[in-house]
């Protein structure tokens, strides 16, 4: 479970601290509510690297991803660690074809616990879980989401974004734990069937039901 734990926590690095300058709450909340709601479907590739607190690299992985709203998403990891992550916005499919084993749960719909859904649910809620801070230079819009509840799977995650586009998502959770996942090739509104957020288990598959 834990390519879940990753995924659904999202990310690398140390958050970018702001400056003085950085704009009031209400500013970054606009706007990054303007940035996500721009994009209904996304696809393209990414790359994740995960550190421990001391800077030890943990795990490399790359792979391929597509969001569509709301709350669906399909994460493929490449090989030689291949697992195949979808969630059709209540479920989630978690497929180990080496293992030969699928894990169902139900998807957490809490945006502190699944940042995912920060990039493909329902963005007017999350003014009601984070404090937001934002900086914007040249192109490139940096936003820190600190979540308002203790309940929380981490501590700070960093949304970064390039000419309207999102770019990466960086993530430190209680112990120091840090996540990077940098997207590629990313394109936005490209209209994506449905059964892309569905799994059915091939046939002899192990099947866990959380």
């Amino acid at each position: 479970m834990a390519m879940i734990r990753m995924f659904l926590l999202a990310v690398l690095s140390v958050a970018l601290p702001l400056q003085a300058s950085a704009a009031p709450d209400s500013a970054a909340v606009k706007r990054l509510t303007e940035l996500l709601n721009q994009a209904q479907t996304l696809t393209g590739r990414f790359s994740q690297l995960t550190l421990d607190g001391s800077g030890v690299n943990l795990q490399e992985s790359t792979g391929e991803m597509a969001l569509k709203r709301p709350g669906q998403f399909r994460w493929h990891t490449d090989a030689p660690m291949e697992q195949l992550l979808v969630s059709d916005g209540k479920q989630v499919w978690l497929y180990d074809p080496d293992l030969e084993q699928v894990t169902i749960q139900q998807l957490d719909q809490r945006l502190t616990h699944t940042p995912a859904l920060l990039l493909s649910g329902d963005v007017s809620k999350i003014s009601e879980n984070f404090d937001i801070s934002h900086k914007e230079t040249s192109g490139v819009v940096d936003f820190v989401l600190k979540p308002k509840s203790r309940d929380t799977l981490f501590d700070n995650l960093r949304l970064s974004f390039r000419n309207g586009v999102i770019n990466d998502m960086q993530l430190i959770d209680s112990v120091g734990q840090r996540t990077n996942i940098l997207f590629s090739g990313v394109k936005m509104n490209t209209p994506l069937n449905a059964s892309m957020f569905r799994f059915v288990p091939p046939a002899g598959t192990d099947i866990i039901q959380d």
